[in-house]
């Protein structure tokens, strides 16, 4: 096996190849339709399979409303997608989709509502709700001075990495995370749009921008969409792409929730729970982010709030149970026992407490009643199969992962009224306190009368201590 690389770049191209390859290797490659057609048969259903009833109803509206293309080509968009789920090879990537694909119909299609069937725009409120909530309008306050490096540093986040952003993501889930994570991301990603979205359709507000060209002035749905401050990206760079973008937009009047806002501050949640190591960049990313929907006049503070507030809530509410504590960076869950050094336990089999080697009572008096031990759960620092100074002391391999442990602190303050029990609280066996007669013979009888053959045994055979008050010459003379 060859030694890995000394430089951190082409290490991490490798660790990446690998990554690559091993993804690659684990996908499914079947184009039987009917594989698909016998996992839905065999499928236990339940109520959280309701939610494709509600798949099944936006497609449906969305697709009717749909004028571009017109019918029956139309129908064509959604024969493709079925025949996507049919087949295995496709169908592991369209079937974890479906929330996002769901979102992105709903999106395009929404543009082709008839305007009588259309909620009035609000233009006063958000900018109200701002001036109420935190003293001022923040957001009109970050447009006041501009210039062109804050331009270039406000449109890379909010017009690059925003559309980009979530391919990296789902790229890395896949490479470097347990496979349900995928899922996870494409789940919660695309619910959190669509849920935007619908909140955009049933409350539309306007931006900043409308506030800037037409003042508080009532806003209609023939108004065409606007690119706020990156128009001076346009215009810097000599193109019209994001002026032809936000003024064909399906949804101009979408300020609230900002999804901007939204889907960064879920990609950085995902992100630092997968790949801690990676929190504090994403997050400064997402500050940026923040500043930026305010300093392109596309959104106020409180568009800003909703998103994150709303991203906050659909993380939690799709985040499984099984992912919850995963090993950063790997390809497997780790419970809390393995997270934290515990035994699977804290009073079953195989943890310390459990065990009746370190009792001196009977395995029937441990069965009938279990006394807690404060120190069951806790892996012992020197686990079985490792050798050390301490592997003598055990006559048998340990099973389970147990140890003993020391005395109790209550053991030890009342050591001096078990001594006559011969208790000690060094062991169990190996050592008890001499009876007080015989550490006044040792005294006077010194080292002649303790012969090799005079030493005196306790329970079972095992020797007991002398007394701690000899001599140097005698404990010599014993040796």
């Amino acid at each position: 096996m060859p030694l890995p690389s000394s430089n951190p770049v082409k290490r991490s191209l490798n660790t990446l190849f690998n990554a690559f390859v091993t993804a690659v290797s684990q996908l499914e490659t079947s184009l039987d339709p009917w594989v698909t057609v016998a996992r839905v048969r065999a499928h236990t259903w339940s109520s959280r399979d309701l939610v494709w009833l509600l798949h099944l109803g936006l497609w449906t509206i969305s697709i009717t409303l749909m004028q571009a293309p017109a019918y029956p080509i139309k129908l064509l968009i959604p024969l493709v997608y079925c025949i996507a789920l049919l087949i295995p090879l496709t169908s592991q990537f369209f079937f974890p989709a479906s929330p996002i694909f769901l979102w992105l119909v709903t999106y395009y299609s929404s543009r082709f509502i008839p305007h009588a069937y259309r909620p009035p725009i609000s233009v006063s409120l958000l900018p109200t709700i701002e001036s109420v909530l935190y003293g001022a309008n923040i957001s009109d306050l970050l447009t006041r001075y501009t210039h062109p490096i804050l331009d270039i540093i406000a449109w890379i986040p909010y017009g690059v990495v925003h559309f980009t952003g979530p391919f990296f993501v789902a790229a890395f889930i896949w490479l470097f995370s347990p496979k349900p994570a995928l899922k996870f991301w494409a789940s919660a990603f695309g619910y959190l749009n669509l849920a935007g979205v619908l909140v955009q359709i049933i409350f539309p507000c306007a931006a900043p921008w409308y506030e800037l060209i037409y003042g508080l002035t009532p806003a209609n749905y023939s108004m065409p969409g606007s690119p706020g401050g990156l128009a001076r990206i346009d215009a810097l760079f000599h193109s019209n792409g994001y002026t032809v973008t936000f003024s064909a937009a399906p949804v101009v009047f979408g300020a609230f929730p900002s999804l901007h806002a939204g889907c960064a501050t879920i990609e950085a949640l995902v992100v630092s729970h997968f790949f801690p190591k990676a929190r504090n960049y994403v997050w400064a990313y997402v500050a940026i982010l923040y500043w930026a929907t305010m300093y392109l006049t596309h959104h106020y503070l409180i568009d800003v709030v909703g998103g994150a507030c709303l991203a906050t809530a659909t993380f939690y509410l799709f985040l499984p149970a099984s992912l919850r504590t995963v090993t950063p960076g790997a390809g497997n869950p780790r419970s809390k026992y393995e997270q934290y050094d515990l035994e699977e336990g804290p009073y079953g089999p195989g943890s310390p407490g459990a065990s009746s080697q370190t009792h001196s009572r009977s395995s029937t008096d441990s069965t009938t009643h279990p006394l807690p031990n404060p120190l069951a759960g806790y892996r012992s620092p020197n686990p079985a199969g490792k050798s050390g100074s301490n592997s003598a002391r055990s006559p048998s391999p340990r099973k389970n992962k147990t140890h003993r442990h020391t005395a109790s602190i209550a053991s030890l303050i009342r050591a001096d009224e078990r001594v006559q029990d011969g208790w000690s609280p060094v062991g169990n066996r190996s050592f008890v306190f001499p009876a007080p007669a015989d550490r006044e013979r040792e005294r006077r009888g010194g080292g002649a009368g303790m012969a090799a053959g005079d030493e005196r045994t306790g329970e079972e055979g095992v020797p007991r201590a002398r007394s701690p008050g000899f001599s140097s010459n005698q404990g010599r003379e014993l040796a």
